[in-house]
């Protein structure tokens, strides 16, 4: 009782801990909200038409950011769906087998029912041995979170979350909208600066609160373009932060660019198709999480394929979960079919040849 007395201490002085970077930067963003309104713009503008104006672009800006920062937070990770779960007589089944050859064949039988393409380095399954599922596409065990998130880009520390596919969106919102706070007050406080140091200002505490925050705003704006415009860079890609430090590995071997799918089907992934709601922290990615269209066109033997001449856009919802006649939803099917790049199977012998993501029908990679 004791050490479990303890552990349970441990984490809840853990979890403590990690809400320590989230309460500066919300401490920072309050002290920023209360040097420009306050100090800057009714303390130090005459013009009341520029104090307006200011003010009203300047909280258009703070209201995404802060709600595209909320939900970055607040929005729990996904988890693999239970179809990736070992069932009671598959975990006694593995846990009597010998770990090796014979383990990887209960593995290799079980993942013939999902839509499951990479594996370990070695070639074998990928398996969580903590979660006791089979992980599917994309997704790692975050160590911190104790769980396998689908589509795991990296655990932030500054938002106390992990960022994957449920909020990977509404993260990329976030810096954009925080760099966008930053440029703008930089933007707007420059002359107020320029006038600090030529005494054009008056001796009030407001001309400190102007200098500090032209200097925070400005230093923050440096390192967030540098992340914003990486993780832009993944996202034409078509990759996490994970798989650019370590590529996927599929059957025929390691592929960086095994999930991109050209700059503009990438990008409609994380944002959607609809591009009224690219810029507003509501989900609209598309698909699970759990299966992804790839630019590959190796089948993989151990993968059963779709019926000749099945159209997976046409497929009802209760269809799309049947894994894996259906491993793609319809939304992520309409990656595959959406432009004249991606073309159908035109004669048998293509037709042996099925897309790894996407049965009954063949993918040709974009250049």
């Amino acid at each position: 009782m004791a050490p479990s007395g303890s552990r349970s201490i441990k984490k809840g002085c853990q979890r403590v801990l990690y809400w320590i970077p989230v309460l500066f930067i919300a401490l920072i963003v309050a002290w920023s909200y209360y040097a420009y309104v306050l100090q800057l713009c009714i303390e130090s503008i005459d013009d009341t038409g520029e104090k307006v104006v200011y003010l009203l672009v300047y909280h258009v800006i703070f209201i995404m950011f802060v709600w595209a920062y909320w939900q970055t937070i607040f929005t729990k990770p996904m988890n693999p769906l239970k179809e990736f779960h070992l069932s009671y007589s598959d975990k006694e089944l593995l846990e009597r087998e010998d770990r090796g050859e014979s383990q990887q064949e209960i593995l290799r039988r079980i993942a013939k029912d999902l839509p499951i393409y990479t594996r370990t380095n070695s070639g074998a399954i990928r398996f969580c041995d903590r979660c006791q599922l089979l992980k599917p596409d994309r997704c790692h065990h975050c160590s911190v979170c104790d769980k396998c998130i689908l589509k795991m880009d990296h655990h932030c520390p500054w938002v106390n979350n992990c960022v994957g596919f449920s909020n990977y969106k509404y993260f990329m919102l976030f810096l954009a909208y925080s760099l966008l706070y930053c440029l703008f007050i930089t933007a707007t406080d420059l002359r107020f600066f320029i006038k600090f140091w030529t005494n054009g200002l008056p001796d009030t505490q407001a001309k400190f609160h102007i200098l500090f925050l032209f200097f925070s705003a400005s230093m923050f704006s440096v390192s967030l373009a540098s992340l914003f415009t990486y993780h832009c860079w993944l996202v034409c890609k078509n990759r996490s932060t994970l798989e650019a430090v370590r590529s996927p590995v599929f059957r025929h071997g390691t592929d960086k660019n095994g999930f991109s799918l050209g700059v503009s089907k990438n990008f409609r992934q994380v944002f959607g198709d609809e591009v009224k709601y690219w810029p507003i922290p509501v989900f609209s990615s598309l698909g699970d999480g759990c299966s992804f269209p790839t630019c590959l066109v190796n089948l993989d033997p151990e993968q059963p394929a779709s019926p000749t001449g099945s159209n997976p856009a046409n497929k009802s919802a209760a269809e799309v979960r049947q894994f894996p006649s259906k491993p793609l939803r319809e939304s992520q099917s309409r990656l595959l079919t959406s432009t004249p790049s991606w073309t159908e199977s035109d004669s048998t012998s293509d037709k042996d040849k099925k897309g790894a993501s996407n049965p009954g029908m063949t993918i040709e990679n974009e250049a």
